[in-house]
């Protein structure tokens, strides 16, 4: 294997380069970079006295502890594929996992002390058999099913290292710089985040929890250089902010260190990059697009971006290529939706021992991303949502995302989300929760015909909802399926029907 393409030597060179610099902060400790090490060279200690076999899958642990990047670390070091597990999970979520990896060993630095100081625990008796996609694998990342049975998603050494230095060209980690990680690194966008950060000789600063006052206080008061949030962080924050509570009445952000807010794993609405960036003037706020099959952060949307095309994905990364597809799988022309695929080195290698759903990812070398797009007249992509969120009412299509943008253009509205669920006459109905601005009310006769100067009528929601907050799933995104449960287990009341 290519030593330069390889996560673990490139993480291991960082840590030796940077030795006695802070590699992570927390409330309760720092590490520095060789402190770093030492811990991961532990791991990759243990894990060959276990007899570790290259490109076997093993579990590490993590909750955004200091140790959990050494057990990443030393599971590289030891040719081994890493497939974090939050220590949270659910014991059932935990079984299902290690049925599908047949992984044999788990690490937990965190837990060493539990363990007699040994960070690895042996899970089960047998390593698994070879299997071709875990070639030169570093991670198996698992989904978060809420469509169904998580997948795991192999992504290999020199398509992760590659797209770390994409993403580093369009983002620049600095040496000195400190990273506020929020994320949570069982998903890519977190150990993307926190594997730049340590390249690039900075600092990540830890927190307990994401507490959306406390994040403003650490932005005010402390030096940030950069922070890396899910829209649904953004939000809480500025409901805290229109709140007024406690420590953030009448907080006006000073941060003159922080150059950067990245922010992805669902859709950024206009309404809200605008509070933003009205919020933090002096900050760039990057909306990426991109997803865990195609090592992430295919789209980069930097705020000149935004103001030239306000609905573009933006710039696409180094060496990504794209297309929008009908249904017969032939080019759209400019405007008409269809299906965004893309191509480039980073692909995944496939789904952890289903080959037949691999297959149908893919059409020949482009990624089916599952995302209805159309490109405008300057090849730009606007999203228009999932194609697995299309709403079929009375036999006519409805991409959610083009009806919550409309909402969210209605004074009233702070956001909203919009779903189908099953109705017996018209196939499937149009549902949509909405978050009202700090003291504003609903009137839905109002909002439709608001909408109907926007939107045909057809597209109209037939139930409207009001609640205080979206409904977001375990990674903290805003979930679509746990909204529709609601709606469909009748949990939610709406303020009146559509006529």
């Amino acid at each position: 294997m290519d030593e330069m393409h390889n996560l673990g030597f490139l993480l291991a060179a960082a840590c030796r380069k940077f030795g006695p610099a802070t590699a992570i902060e927390a409330a309760e400790s720092t590490l520095t970079y060789q402190e770093l090490l030492e811990k991961a060279n532990a791991v990759e200690s243990a894990l060959k006295k276990h007899g570790c076999q290259h490109d076997e899958p093993v579990h590490v642990a993590v909750s955004n502890h200091p140790s959990d990047l050494a057990g990443f670390l030393g599971i590289w070091l030891a040719g081994a594929v890493a497939v974090p597990i939050h220590r949270m999970s659910p014991a059932e979520v935990v079984v299902s996992i290690r049925k599908k990896t047949m992984a044999r060993l788990a690490v937990d630095v965190a837990s060493g002390a539990e363990t007699n100081g040994n960070p690895v625990i042996q899970v089960g008796e047998m390593p698994p058999q070879a299997r071709e996609e875990l070639a030169n694998a570093a991670l198996i990342i698992f989904t978060s099913g809420s469509t169904g049975t998580p997948k795991g998603v192999v992504v290999s050494h020199n398509a992760f290292s590659g797209k770390l230095r994409a993403i580093d060209a369009m983002v620049h980690f600095r040496r000195g710089q400190r990273t506020l990680q929020l994320l949570n690194i069982t998903f890519s966008f977190g150990i993307w985040v926190s594997l730049l950060t340590l390249m690039g000789g900075g600092t990540i600063v830890l927190p307990e929890k994401f507490v959306p006052a406390l994040l403003l206080e650490q932005l005010s008061n402390e030096r940030i250089h950069r922070v890396g949030v899910v829209p649904t962080m953004l939000r809480a924050m500025l409901a805290v902010l229109a709140q007024g509570n406690g420590a953030c009445t009448g907080f006006i952000p000073s941060c003159p260190a922080l150059r950067q807010i990245l922010t992805g794993g669902e859709q950024l609405s206009e309404q809200l990059a605008t509070q933003v960036a009205n919020l933090f003037p002096e900050t760039d706020l990057v909306n990426i697009y991109g997803l865990t099959e195609t090592s992430t952060c295919d789209f980069f949307q930097f705020p000149a971006d935004r103001q030239a095309n306000l609905h573009s994905l933006g710039l696409p990364s180094s060496r990504v290529r794209y297309r929008v597809v009908d249904e017969v799988g032939q080019e759209s022309a400019p405007g008409a939706v269809g299906e965004l695929q893309i191509s480039s080195p980073f692909l995944m290698n496939g789904y952890l021992d289903e080959p037949a759903l691999t297959d149908a990812a893919f059409a020949g070398g482009w990624f089916k991303t599952g995302d209805l797009a159309a490109l405008d007249a300057e090849g730009q992509v606007r999203l228009m949502g999932r194609s697995k969120e299309l709403i079929s009412r009375g036999g006519n299509k409805v991409t959610p995302m083009e009806v919550e943008r409309a909402i969210k253009q209605f004074d009233a509205v702070n956001d909203c989300m919009v779903v189908g669920a099953p109705d017996a006459i018209l196939g499937e109905r149009i549902h949509v929760l909405i978050v009202p601005n700090s003291g504003c009310v609903i009137e839905p006769d109002a909002l439709r015909a608001f909408l109907l100067t926007r939107l045909d009528r057809f597209k109209l929601p037939d139930y409207i909802y009001v609640g205080e907050a979206l409904p977001v799933g375990r990674t903290g995104k805003a979930d679509r399926s746990a909204l529709r449960n609601l709606i469909t287990g009748g949990s939610l009341v709406p303020l009146a029907s559509r006529s």
